[in-house]
Protein backbone atom coordinates (compact mmCIF):
# COMPACT_ATOMS: atom_id res chain seq x y z
CA UNK A 1 0.00 0.00 0.00
CA UNK A 2 1.42 3.22 -0.72
CA UNK A 3 0.58 6.30 1.48
CA UNK A 4 0.31 9.64 -0.39
CA UNK A 5 0.01 12.91 1.11
CA UNK A 6 -1.68 15.57 -0.84
CA UNK A 7 -0.55 19.12 -0.61
CA UNK A 8 -2.37 22.40 -2.22
CA UNK A 9 -3.99 24.96 -1.15
CA UNK A 10 -6.84 24.90 -3.35
CA UNK A 11 -9.96 22.61 -1.57
CA UNK A 12 -11.06 21.88 -4.96
CA UNK A 13 -7.53 20.11 -6.13
CA UNK A 14 -7.13 18.37 -3.10
CA UNK A 15 -10.90 17.04 -2.50
CA UNK A 16 -10.79 15.65 -6.73
CA UNK A 17 -7.26 13.88 -5.56
CA UNK A 18 -8.40 12.40 -2.51
CA UNK A 19 -11.32 11.05 -4.49
CA UNK A 20 -10.04 10.14 -7.63
CA UNK A 21 -6.33 8.55 -5.60
CA UNK A 22 -8.56 6.72 -3.16
CA UNK A 23 -9.92 4.40 -5.65
CA UNK A 24 -7.05 2.99 -6.43
CA UNK A 25 -6.39 -0.34 -4.93
CA UNK A 26 -2.89 0.07 -4.09
CA UNK A 27 -3.06 3.88 -2.65
CA UNK A 28 -3.79 4.99 0.99
CA UNK A 29 -4.39 8.73 0.87
CA UNK A 30 -3.19 9.21 4.92
CA UNK A 31 -4.32 13.06 4.49
CA UNK A 32 -4.42 16.65 2.66
CA UNK A 33 -2.45 19.93 3.64
CA UNK A 34 -2.55 23.45 2.06
CA UNK A 35 1.17 24.10 2.40
CA UNK A 36 4.81 23.10 2.32
CA UNK A 37 4.89 23.77 6.36
CA UNK A 38 2.20 21.15 7.32
CA UNK A 39 3.53 19.06 4.65
CA UNK A 40 7.41 18.81 6.54
CA UNK A 41 5.79 18.60 9.52
CA UNK A 42 3.54 15.81 8.06
CA UNK A 43 6.66 13.61 6.78
CA UNK A 44 8.69 13.93 9.84
CA UNK A 45 5.97 12.36 12.21
CA UNK A 46 4.61 9.93 9.87
CA UNK A 47 5.79 7.51 7.18
CA UNK A 48 4.78 8.70 4.24
CA UNK A 49 5.68 6.95 0.33
CA UNK A 50 4.88 9.85 -1.35
CA UNK A 51 3.51 13.80 -1.42
CA UNK A 52 1.84 15.06 -4.25
CA UNK A 53 3.17 18.91 -4.29
CA UNK A 54 1.94 22.04 -5.86
CA UNK A 55 3.85 25.04 -5.68
CA UNK A 56 2.55 28.16 -5.16
CA UNK A 57 1.43 28.28 -1.42
CA UNK A 58 1.09 30.74 1.54
CA UNK A 59 4.23 30.14 3.96
CA UNK A 60 6.44 27.35 2.47
CA UNK A 61 6.29 26.98 -0.71
CA UNK A 62 6.02 23.45 -2.64
CA UNK A 63 10.13 24.11 -4.14
CA UNK A 64 10.89 24.58 -0.72
CA UNK A 65 8.84 21.86 1.10
CA UNK A 66 10.60 19.46 -1.41
CA UNK A 67 14.25 20.15 -0.79
CA UNK A 68 13.16 20.07 3.23
CA UNK A 69 11.50 16.38 2.68
CA UNK A 70 13.71 14.73 0.43
CA UNK A 71 16.75 15.53 2.29
CA UNK A 72 15.47 14.43 5.91
CA UNK A 73 13.44 11.76 4.71
CA UNK A 74 12.83 8.90 2.14
CA UNK A 75 9.59 10.47 1.15
CA UNK A 76 9.10 10.85 -2.54
CA UNK A 77 7.65 13.62 -4.13
CA UNK A 78 5.35 14.57 -7.67
CA UNK A 79 5.28 18.01 -8.11
CA UNK A 80 1.77 19.00 -9.57
CA UNK A 81 2.75 22.37 -11.48
CA UNK A 82 0.47 24.50 -14.27
CA UNK A 83 1.91 26.33 -17.46
CA UNK A 84 2.31 29.61 -15.64
CA UNK A 85 4.76 28.14 -12.84
CA UNK A 86 8.02 28.02 -15.19
CA UNK A 87 10.46 29.64 -12.94
CA UNK A 88 9.71 26.57 -10.34
CA UNK A 89 10.60 23.60 -12.85
CA UNK A 90 14.44 23.75 -12.82
CA UNK A 91 14.77 24.43 -9.00
CA UNK A 92 12.02 22.00 -8.12
CA UNK A 93 14.20 19.34 -9.55
CA UNK A 94 17.47 20.66 -8.05
CA UNK A 95 15.69 20.09 -4.83
CA UNK A 96 15.00 16.51 -5.02
CA UNK A 97 11.42 16.00 -7.38
CA UNK A 98 10.71 12.52 -8.70
CA UNK A 99 8.46 14.03 -10.95
CA UNK A 100 7.19 16.86 -12.32
CA UNK A 101 3.64 17.07 -14.01
CA UNK A 102 0.89 18.93 -15.24
CA UNK A 103 -2.29 19.66 -12.92
CA UNK A 104 -3.92 18.66 -16.29
CA UNK A 105 -2.37 15.14 -16.73
CA UNK A 106 -5.32 12.49 -17.33
CA UNK A 107 -5.99 10.13 -14.31
CA UNK A 108 -4.69 6.92 -15.71
CA UNK A 109 -1.13 8.73 -16.08
CA UNK A 110 -0.86 10.43 -12.55
CA UNK A 111 -1.94 6.52 -11.21
CA UNK A 112 0.83 5.11 -13.55
CA UNK A 113 3.36 7.95 -12.61
CA UNK A 114 2.82 7.19 -9.09
CA UNK A 115 3.54 3.50 -9.18
CA UNK A 116 6.52 4.47 -11.51
CA UNK A 117 8.06 6.61 -9.40
CA UNK A 118 7.96 4.15 -6.26
CA UNK A 119 9.81 2.12 -8.52
CA UNK A 120 12.61 4.12 -8.32
CA UNK A 121 12.00 6.15 -11.96
CA UNK A 122 11.54 9.52 -12.98
CA UNK A 123 8.38 10.53 -14.66
CA UNK A 124 8.45 14.06 -16.31
CA UNK A 125 6.02 15.34 -18.37
CA UNK A 126 6.47 16.60 -22.10
CA UNK A 127 5.65 19.99 -21.84
CA UNK A 128 7.89 20.02 -18.36
CA UNK A 129 10.90 18.83 -20.32
CA UNK A 130 10.38 21.31 -23.24
CA UNK A 131 10.08 24.22 -20.21
CA UNK A 132 12.96 23.05 -18.52
CA UNK A 133 15.44 22.80 -21.50
CA UNK A 134 14.46 26.45 -21.94
CA UNK A 135 15.78 27.50 -18.71
CA UNK A 136 18.81 25.35 -18.89
CA UNK A 137 19.74 27.06 -21.95
CA UNK A 138 19.96 30.08 -19.97
CA UNK A 139 22.20 28.54 -16.97
CA UNK A 140 25.96 29.23 -17.64
CA UNK A 141 27.79 25.36 -16.45
CA UNK A 142 26.83 22.35 -18.48
CA UNK A 143 28.37 18.94 -16.79
CA UNK A 144 31.56 17.96 -18.70
CA UNK A 145 31.07 14.48 -20.56
CA UNK A 146 34.61 13.77 -20.97
CA UNK A 147 34.74 12.80 -17.21
CA UNK A 148 32.48 9.80 -17.98
CA UNK A 149 33.45 6.52 -18.82
CA UNK A 150 31.32 4.41 -21.76
CA UNK A 151 29.95 2.40 -19.11
CA UNK A 152 28.72 5.23 -16.70
CA UNK A 153 27.64 6.71 -20.39
CA UNK A 154 25.24 3.50 -20.48
CA UNK A 155 23.86 3.99 -17.36
CA UNK A 156 23.20 8.01 -17.68
CA UNK A 157 20.88 6.24 -20.65
CA UNK A 158 19.30 4.03 -19.25
CA UNK A 159 18.37 6.86 -16.39
CA UNK A 160 17.16 9.27 -18.60
CA UNK A 161 15.05 5.79 -19.55
CA UNK A 162 13.47 6.09 -16.33
CA UNK A 163 15.00 2.82 -14.87
CA UNK A 164 15.43 1.90 -11.80
CA UNK A 165 18.71 0.65 -10.34
CA UNK A 166 17.52 -2.63 -10.44
CA UNK A 167 16.25 -2.64 -13.60
CA UNK A 168 19.61 -1.22 -14.99
CA UNK A 169 21.89 -3.87 -13.07
CA UNK A 170 19.73 -6.31 -15.02
CA UNK A 171 20.15 -4.98 -18.06
CA UNK A 172 23.89 -4.45 -17.65
CA UNK A 173 24.30 -7.50 -16.14
CA UNK A 174 25.67 -5.56 -12.70
CA UNK A 175 25.20 -6.28 -9.31
CA UNK A 176 22.36 -3.54 -8.13
CA UNK A 177 25.44 -2.25 -5.42
CA UNK A 178 27.63 -1.51 -8.21
CA UNK A 179 25.19 0.41 -10.12
CA UNK A 180 24.68 2.30 -7.26
CA UNK A 181 28.05 3.55 -6.47
CA UNK A 182 28.39 4.23 -10.32
CA UNK A 183 25.72 6.60 -10.26
CA UNK A 184 27.25 8.64 -7.39
CA UNK A 185 29.84 8.69 -9.32
CA UNK A 186 28.41 9.81 -11.76
CA UNK A 187 26.91 12.58 -10.37
CA UNK A 188 29.86 13.60 -8.43
CA UNK A 189 31.71 14.13 -12.05
CA UNK A 190 29.03 15.95 -13.22
CA UNK A 191 28.30 18.07 -10.10
CA UNK A 192 24.75 17.21 -9.74
CA UNK A 193 22.81 16.33 -6.85
CA UNK A 194 19.93 13.87 -7.99
CA UNK A 195 19.09 11.20 -10.58
CA UNK A 196 16.33 13.11 -11.65
CA UNK A 197 18.75 16.04 -12.62
CA UNK A 198 20.94 14.07 -14.39
CA UNK A 199 17.55 13.12 -16.55
CA UNK A 200 16.54 16.44 -17.28
CA UNK A 201 20.20 17.01 -18.49
CA UNK A 202 20.08 14.04 -20.59
CA UNK A 203 16.41 14.33 -21.83
CA UNK A 204 16.74 18.21 -22.64
CA UNK A 205 19.54 17.26 -24.34
CA UNK A 206 22.65 18.81 -22.09
CA UNK A 207 24.23 15.29 -21.39
CA UNK A 208 24.98 14.09 -24.80
CA UNK A 209 23.78 16.04 -28.26
CA UNK A 210 20.11 17.47 -29.18
CA UNK A 211 18.73 14.07 -30.13
CA UNK A 212 19.70 12.23 -26.55
CA UNK A 213 22.65 10.35 -27.44
CA UNK A 214 26.50 10.45 -26.46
Amino acid sequence: MIKILIVDDSEIITGGLNILLGMEAGFEIVGCVNNGDKAVEWCRKERIDLVLMDVRMPGMNGVEATKKITEETDTQVIILTTFDEDEYIVEGIKNGASGYLLKTTEPKQLIQSIYSVMNGQSIFSHEVLTKAKKQIDLQKSVPDLSQLTPREKEIVHLVAKGMSNKQIASQLFLSEGTVNNSLSNILQKLALEHRTQLAIYYLTGKVGNEDGEF
